[in-house]
C-alpha cells in the first residue's frame, strides 16, 4: 500500500466511529442522505480513494474510483500535516485544490472540510 493510501486508511480509522455514531443519531437520516461518497485524493506521486458507505463504513483503495464526487488535489506533505492537526492552516492557500464533481460531493465536503483538516 502506498503512503497516501495509508494516510487515508489511518484517518478512516479515527474518523469511522464518529461517523458510525452521528448515523445513529437524530440527525443520522439528514447524513445517510448523502451516502456513500467517493472521494479521490491526488498528490504529485500518487492517487487514492476514500469512500464512506451508507453505514459509515470507511474503504480506502488506490487509484482513481472512475464515478468520483469530489476530488482533492495537495502535496501529500501539507495533507498529512493537515489531517494530523485537523486545522485547514496547515495546506496554505494554493496548494489545495478541490472539485466537486456532484452536488452532494459539494455539500459533504463543504460540511466535512474543517472535521478532516483540508
Amino acid at each position: 500500500m502506498g503512503e497516501l493510501a495509508e494516510l487515508l486508511t489511518d484517518a478512516g480509522r479515527q474518523w469511522e466511529p464518529d461517523l458510525r455514531r452521528r448515523l445513529q443519531g437524530m440527525l443520522g437520516s439528514i447524513f445517510q442522505a448523502y451516502l456513500p461518497q467517493t472521494w479521490v485524493f491526488r498528490t504529485e506521486k500518487e492517487v487514492a480513494t476514500f469512500r464512506v458507505e451508507k453505514d459509515g463504513a470507511v474503504a480506502v483503495s488506490e487509484g482513481a474510483a472512475p464515478a468520483a464526487d469530489v476530488t482533492v488535489e495537495v502535496p501529500l506533505r501539507r495533507l498529512a500535516s493537515a489531517l494530523r492537526a485537523q486545522r485547514r492552516d496547515a495546506i496554505p492557500a494554493g496548494e489545495l485544490k478541490v472539485t466537486p464533481h456532484t452536488a452532494k460531493g459539494k455539500t459533504a465536503f463543504d460540511y466535512l472540510r474543517s472535521r478532516l483538516g483540508i
